[in-house]
Order: C-alpha cells, then structure tokens, then sequence
C-alpha cells in the first residue's frame, strides 16, 4: 500500500484518488497507468498550479482485485478525502470502482477502461477517455471486407472489457455480410489454445480477432505457428501494441495486427513530446496506459479551469459538456459519460517494430498480408 505526495507542504493541495494494479494480472498496465498520471501532475506542478493550488496524488495498489480496489476506493474517499478521481485499469474493476465514486457524487475520470457496461446504469460520475469496447475492431473488420474476407474467427478472453470487444466485432463483421466461423470464449487461466486453434484452421478462418491481453495473445500466435495456421490477418487487443510482445515472439511476431487507442506515431498534440519525456523519466517507452494515466489529468485539469473552481457539481459539468483534445485524442462524451469522439488506431509489427497502418491519415506504413509461416 503506497501514498505518492507531489504537493508541497506550504500549500493547500488538490487530491486525485487513484487505485492501480502494481501486483497481480494486471500491474504492468497498471504500473504504466500510474506513471502517465504521475507524469501529467509533475507537468501541471512544474507549471505552476491548478486555481491556485498544487495537485497530489493519492494511490493505493489494488492487487487487480476488484473487491479491494472498490475498497481503498471508499478509503481514498472517507480517510484520504480525495477532492477527485481517475478510474484503476481494466473495465472490471473500474465497474467496482465507479460504484464509489456515484455513491459519493466524486467525478472519475477513467483513462483505460472500456467496457461500455460502466456507462449503461445511468450513473452521472464516471466520465470515459478511451474508445467503447464494442467499437474497438471496427475498422480492421470494414477493411477486411473491401479485401474480400469472407470468414472471421473470433477468440475472446470471458471477461468484462473483452467479452463486449468481441460481441461488437462478431455484430459487426455480420452486418458487413461476413460469417464468423468461429466464437470462442476461454477463462482467464487458460494456457492451452491448442483445440480454439486447430478450430480456426478446419473452419477456414481468414481474419482471426483476439480480444485478449497480452499472454493470451502471445499463447495464441505460438499455437498459430504449432499448427503451422497462417490465415491471412490476425489482430488482437492489448498485446501487440505493447513492447513486450516483440520481446518474446521475436521474429514470430512479424505481421501481427493490434488494436490500440494510443500510440507515439500518431499524429495527436505532444504524442512524441509525451513519449520522449517518458522515456526520460521511466527508462522505457510510453504505452497506451500511461498515455490514458496522462490524458485522464488532462482531461480533469481541464474541467476545473473550465469550471473556475473545485466545486463537484461544476467539474462533473463541465466534463460532460466539454469537448476537449488530449494526449490519446478528442475528449467528447454522450450523457451518459461514454466516450463518442475518439478514434481507434491499428498498428502492424513491421521488421521487428510497431509501425502504424491504420488510418490512412496518421499510417507510417502501408498494411502487408501475414506471411505463411512456411514462407518465412
């Protein structure tokens, strides 16, 4: 259990509560999540102040454990008395976590989560930085089909964020007159891909969709070249945008698709600034958590100017009619806090790198075929 103080002591500070997962599942997203946030108030505190005041962080490690992070929640807010919130990684527990902050009318800003579940309950104090899950495979399943797919394979892990993830590309990839050959959920704890893949193959899957994290990603590429499985396209979520799925596929890795809601290549205001004062502060290279972490302080720092005061019923106003441009993109929310002005981006690993392919607009490269592993 940690308590991080950027405030100074002669200065009445503003608090944002945090919970992050720094053991457990999930601590390198978590770990990253923190630092952007860390980061964004190190910037604002090096400037100068927010309405007159230094900004603290208040965190806790919520060991990826819903249960407990909705709890230090309570404790960020009824010990700590947080003036303000960011959501913790992953949909599950920002589901919990939101929970807290509705019971005490605190505005959470989430950077990473979402599963549009969070935003379905008519809650009024959870407000969404990141892409609708359902739309996350959008554009990779639409350029699919003006290539002439036919046949999708969907593998999903049975968990909140992409579980929905799936459900929308499978609605989507119907609507666009393609058969999705395959749907299949596994657990958390699966290692064994072996039969999920050997189905992908007998059924003749074209385009194979993960929504998945990072180990079940790389599992499932390994079963792929096992099998010597070469369909023409695979993506996943979460995985390969980060540097650790090159690390261990290596070469294997080449051709890969990722569906992610930030990355250094695009074209966004300080994506490159944002990235290289990271890799001066961290030692390695900002992921798409840690610019969530950066852009939820953003996106709050914003409604307090906005607002011209830390009152919680102007903040929490302001967040949901302001439209604003951060880090990962445009910050634009329906009433119900749910993101709808941002863009998703889908990137390839190229000669041993991520290099972006998708949009045209921000592509540093063109997108290739997945080369038959025989052929490599």
């Amino acid at each position: 259990m940690t308590n991080s103080a950027l405030a100074t002591s002669h200065q009445e500070s503003i608090k944002i509560g945090i919970t992050v997962s720094l053991s457990g599942e999930y601590k390198s997203q978590g770990k990253s999540l923190l630092r952007g946030l860390e980061m964004w108030a190190k910037d604002l505190n090096s400037r100068g102040a927010l309405l007159g005041s230094k900004v603290e962080i208040v965190h806790y490690d919520d060991q990826s454990d819903l249960q407990t992070s909705a709890q230090l929640y309570e404790r960020l807010v009824t010990r700590d008395k947080v003036d303000f919130l960011v959501g913790p990684y992953a949909s599950d527990l920002t589901l919990a976590a939101s929970d807290v902050a509705e019971k005490h009318g605190i505005p959470m800003v989430s950077g990473t989560a979402a599963a549009e579940a969070i935003w379905e309950r008519g809650y009024k104090n959870i407000f969404q930085v990141d892409l609708p899950a359902g739309r996350y495979m959008d554009d990779g399943l639409e350029i699919g089909k003006e290539v002439g797919v036919e046949r999708v394979g969907i593998l999903y892990r049975d968990s909140l964020f992409t579980r929905e993830v799936a459900m929308g590309a499978k609605k989507l990839a119907e609507e666009l007159g393609m058969e999705v050959v395959v749907f299949s959920g596994y657990s958390s704890n699966t290692q064994d891909f072996s039969s999920m893949v050997k189905d992908l193959k007998n059924q003749g899957a074209e385009l194979v969709l993960g929504a998945a994290y990072l180990s079940d990603s790389i599992a499932i590429v390994k079963e792929a070249k096992r099998q010597n499985f070469s369909p023409r396209a695979i993506g996943f979520t979460s995985g390969p945008s980060l540097n650790a799925f090159g690390q261990t596929l290596g070469a294997d890795a080449e051709g890969i698709l990722g569906f992610t809601p930030w990355i250094r290549a695009v074209r966004e205001p300080m994506a490159f600034d944002f990235d290289f004062r990271y890799r001066r502060l961290y030692n390695e290279a900002a992921d798409s958590n840690a610019a969530g972490g950066y852009a939820a302080g953003e996106v709050l720092e914003a409604a307090v100017r906005l607002s011209k005061t830390q009152d919680r019923d102007a903040v929490r106003d302001q967040l949901r009619k302001m439209t604003f441009v951060s880090v990962v993109g445009r910050y634009r929310v329906d009433g119900s806090g749910k993101q709808n002005g941002k863009s998703m981006y889908i990137i390839q690993w190229q000669g041993g790198d991520r290099h972006l392919v998708l949009p045209e607009r921000y592509a540093e490269k063109d997108s290739v075929l997945f080369v038959p592993w025989n052929d490599r």
